[in-house]
Order: C-alpha cells, then sequence, then structure tokens
C-alpha cells in the first residue's frame, strides 16, 4: 500500500510563506498524481492543488491561483506546496493525497491515498 510522509507545517506570521513537502512510499511503480487538501477548524475538507505525475500539468482552487504552487520533479514521488502571502484564513490541516488516476480527479475530491494532515497556523 502507499503511504504518504508530509513535512510539518507551523507558524507563520501573515504575509509570510511555507514550504510543504510529500512523499508517496511504496504500491505502483507506474507513479501517482499527488495534492493537497485542507480542513479549517469548523469547515468541510477543500481541493487546494494537484499535480500529475510528470509534473507536466496542475491544477488549483481558483481562489489560490497566485499564492499557492505546487510542484514536483519528473517522475518523482515527492510532490512540494509553496505558499506564498499567508493569510489568516489559510489555517488549517492541510492533507497529501495521491492517486494513480489523473489529478484533474482530486478537484472532485475523490482520492485513494491520504498522509496525515499538518497544522498550518498563520497569525495575524
Amino acid at each position: 500500500q502507499v503511504r504518504l510522509v508530509a513535512s510539518e507545517g507551523g507558524l507563520v506570521q501573515a504575509g509570510g510563506s511555507l514550504r510543504l513537502s510529500c512523499t508517496a512510499f511504496g504500491g505502483t511503480a507506474s507513479g501517482y498524481a499527488m495534492g493537497w487538501f485542507r480542513q479549517a477548524p469548523g469547515k468541510g475538507r477543500e481541493f487546494v492543488a494537484s499535480i500529475s505525475y510528470s509534473g507536466g500539468r496542475s491544477y488549483y482552487a481558483d481562489s489560490l491561483k497566485g499564492r499557492f504552487t505546487i510542484s514536483r520533479e519528473s517522475t518523482s514521488n515527492t510532490a512540494f506546496l509553496q505558499m506564498n502571502n499567508l493569510k489568516a484564513e489559510d489555517t488549517a490541516v492541510y492533507y497529501c493525497a495521491a492517486d494513480v488516476r489523473d489529478a484533474s480527479w482530486f478537484r472532485n475530491g475523490e482520492v485513494n491515498y491520504w498522509g496525515q494532515g499538518t497544522q498550518v497556523t498563520v497569525s495575524s
């Protein structure tokens, strides 16, 4: 089975930046699309970003475009989420996710593999 290991989040001031990483271990050799979701206190889980296995295609929540960037080295099972100009409303538990299907599936929340959540807190 696949195991997703994400880096620790942290506490950052508003306007600051933070980079998360996530590595997929095990599973199929054909590789995974990877992505991130988040869940803020009292809210449901929402899609953040996803990226194809090749790294050639990425998808973002409309509200986060321009501030968040997802990346990976081609065919690597480690993905990164660079978060810039962070705002208090970005405070949430961030979840890494992976799937053998296309990265576009992540937008529907349809993902088979989940990592442990990591807390990101933005102080205003």
